[in-house]
């Protein structure tokens, strides 16, 4: 919902850092790749009850996120650059409420549920943006991306802002994990209803 928004606060920096990374040598497909590993440390920290790290690999692994979108915009986006950022962007999202669910056994079903509600907003997400290539529609009021983005209320920013409540809070994830969980579902049904609309005309 914010994501638009927070780009033109976030763009400047991390289009200055991209730039020096690129100039370095550096391949947006290889930030993307370590921060996909240093992500993928939360689901450890938190299976040892350790949310304070697992918040720290979060945070780095959202900068590293945005980065490899800064390089690749200098360098030209790539087929297999989109490919691997919303692949592991999306099992990444998965492996947090996972880890909580290693942390504490009375965490599993809210885990489980959320994890559904992500499996909603993927491929909710996931088959606008199939349809929209079909049809060559484009947007970029998110930057530029290897394709569609189509928004909701429950987007990127939402969701990290969820996990750094999750990791300050680790006590309320039963409570937390329902109602992000449910906002996702609304999310996902907004999405469908968006597709009905622009594809179905058709039908």
């Amino acid at each position: 919902m914010f994501d638009a928004a927070l780009r033109r606060l976030i763009d400047p920096p991390l289009n200055r850092a991209g730039l020096f990374f690129h100039r370095q040598g550096i391949s947006a497909n290889t930030i993307t790749v370590a921060g996909f590993f240093v992500g993928m440390g939360a689901l450890p920290a938190l299976a040892l009850g350790r949310p304070d790290i697992a918040l720290i690999c979060i945070l780095l692994n959202r900068l590293m996120d945005g980065l490899d979108g800064a390089i690749a915009r200098q360098a030209g986006p790539t087929d297999i650059g989109g490919y691997l950022d919303i692949v592991l962007d999306f099992l990444f999202y998965g492996a947090v409420p996972f880890g909580f669910a290693l942390m504490m056994p009375e965490f599993a079903l809210s885990a489980a549920f959320l994890i559904f509600s992500f499996i909603g907003t993927g491929s909710s997400f996931l088959a606008y943006a199939i349809v929209a290539e079909k049809r060559k529609i484009t947007t970029d009021i998110r930057g530029l991306k290897s394709f569609y983005y189509l928004g909701g209320l429950t987007e990127g920013g939402e969701t990290i802002a969820f996990f750094i409540l999750l990791c300050l809070l680790p006590q309320h994830f039963n409570i937390l994990a329902w109602v992000f969980g449910s906002l996702c579902w609304i999310t996902t049904v907004t999405r469908i209803w968006a597709a009905t609309v622009a594809f179905g005309a058709e039908s």
